[in-house]
């Protein structure tokens, strides 16, 4: 005879939430295949490892195209203020025309001689660098190099050859540190492929 007071087994108690669990997939069911859970947990840490080998990859990549930028262009804002001291120094030197240079004492001559071998070491100290200076005289004018200043009158050459190089370039590796500020000419024929000139041209945004 069944006692009314007896309780349930905990087995018979736990059956839904085992059920439960099983549909949630939070326990294994007691037909699943081992051989095949280890076969998807193997895949799985496969596809991982393969993501960072790849992510791993990515970054060494990254850090070396950033220690080549820094080892190439690091010094772009050093450099593109010493270049104020070549402009003096150029300025200097061309403040006497050749005839003023014959007729100065050796005092001066000496002076000027010092001046223009420090500006030659300045330059060779510059390109040693990576910084190179360009004079694009008789060249034609390229805006992503060149900042027109204003344009010469001039029939016997092709409209938009640079006539005159107010104040030299400079690159950097292959970036451009500096552009020349040129003088273009107008009126002449134009040449095939040549770029537009602009007389109001910008400089080209620093790298």
């Amino acid at each position: 005879m069944t006692d009314p007071t007896a309780r349930p087994s905990d087995g018979a108690a736990e059956q839904p939430e085992a059920r439960e669990a099983q549909a949630n997939g939070d326990i294994a069911t007691p037909d699943a295949d081992p051989a095949a859970a280890l076969a998807r947990e193997a895949a799985d840490y496969k596809d991982k490892l393969l993501r960072t080998l790849a992510d791993m990859e990515n970054l060494r990549r990254r850090t070396e195209r950033e220690v080549a930028d820094t080892r190439n262009y690091g010094i772009a804002s050093f450099a593109r203020d010493i270049l104020a001291v070549a402009d003096n120094m150029e300025r200097a030197l061309n403040a006497l025309d050749a005839e003023l240079r014959q007729t100065a004492d050796a005092g001066t001559k000496a002076l000027l001689d010092g001046v223009e071998l420090t500006e030659r070491e300045l330059l060779k100290v510059l390109e040693k660098h990576g910084v190179k200076r360009f004079e694009p005289l008789g060249e034609r004018f390229d805006p992503n190099l060149h900042q027109a200043m204003y344009e010469v009158p001039d029939v016997s050459v092709p409209s938009g050859q640079v006539v005159q190089v107010v104040q030299p370039g400079y690159m950097i590796s292959d970036r451009m540190l500096r552009p020349a500020l040129v003088a273009v000419a107008k009126g002449g024929p134009k040449a095939s492929g040549q770029p537009q000139t602009n007389d109001n041209a910008e400089t080209p945004p620093e790298q």
